[in-house]
């Protein structure tokens, strides 16, 4: 702490000294909570890759040591060949891809009608869309599969494009917040120019969402890349995805759990994530922050 005499002030008819603090400190300070913390969420992480690297018996034995005596890297060739590792991450792709894609589509389509189309309701038909997103999957789920196994559809990966053709309020809510910040004169100048509802969307709502877009397909992306539930209940074992089979499939002969193979696979399969967001990250920050502009 120092004295910062060129600002020092008179209270009460005598002199007081007013007590600043050096940048530097402050800085210091902060940043060394903000390595605690992040160093408290890395350790999970950190010890699921530790773990890639140690010996089926050297996990299990007793006292648990924290590094491995020999680096097995052979546990991510293990993982790669006990399943047919590139067949279920093709799956995956395939079905998060497929629902990227369709509910970006139907979810911006139907967030431009609420912000920019005038109707009678659409405020009230939109808190509605909102209201669903506080039912829990789990009541709809069994719905869902009873109507689906009706028309032969279980086991195969229709209900995740008919999802998508669905949109998802949680993403029509995004983009409407998105889309409502957009300067209407874009919008004025193009209906002067003799452009369509559709062609406004298309041409210049879209190509200036790039932050929506970016942060609603992360989202989406990796609710169908992450998810075990759903996959376990409407598909099946030839068809399933990769999350189903890190569950199940990295086995011994004998039916017992390899633990080491199935935490390199675990590796492998949230990398590419981690990959993407850290290429799209400002992308998706500035999605999310520009979401709450306007009401």
């Amino acid at each position: 702490m120092i004295i910062d005499t060129a600002k020092a002030y008179r209270t009460g008819g005598q002199r007081t000294a007013r007590l600043v603090t050096p940048r530097w400190a402050s800085r210091v300070v902060v940043y060394g909570v903000l390595a605690i913390v992040t160093t408290l969420f890395m350790l999970p992480v950190l010890w699921l890759v530790i773990s890639t690297l140690k010996a089926e018996g050297e996990y299990i034995a007793y006292p648990v040591t924290i590094f491995p005596k020999t680096p097995q890297f052979i546990n991510y060739y293990r993982a790669l060949t006990i399943i047919p590792f590139f067949t279920y991450i093709g799956h995956s792709l395939f079905l998060a891809s497929a629902y990227t894609v369709l509910v970006q589509l139907t979810s911006s389509l139907a967030a431009f009608g609420f912000a920019r189309i005038p109707a009678r309701g659409k405020e009230t038909l939109f808190r509605i869309v909102l209201a669903t997103m506080m039912v829990p999957g789990i009541v709809t789920v069994i719905p869902q599969f009873m109507v689906y196994s009706q028309i032969g559809l279980t086991g195969t990966w229709w209900p995740w494009i008919l999802w998508g053709l669905a949109s998802h309020p949680f993403h029509i809510f995004l983009y409407r917040q998105f889309f409502r910040s957009i300067p209407v004169e874009l919008e004025e100048a193009a209906e002067v120019d003799g452009c369509s509802t559709f062609r406004i969307f298309w041409q210049i709502f879209i190509p200036n969402s790039w932050g929506a877009i970016a942060a609603s397909s992360i989202f989406s992306f990796q609710w169908v890349w992450g998810d075990w539930f759903y996959p376990l209940i409407f598909l099946t074992d030839e068809n399933t995805t990769l999350a189903v089979k890190l569950a199940t499939g990295y086995l011994d002969p004998l039916g017992h759990r390899l633990v080491t193979p199935s935490m390199a696979a675990v590796v492998l399969y949230v990398l590419p994530l981690i990959v993407v967001f850290f290429l799209a990250q400002k992308r998706i920050v500035q999605g999310v922050v520009t979401t709450g502009l306007k009401g």
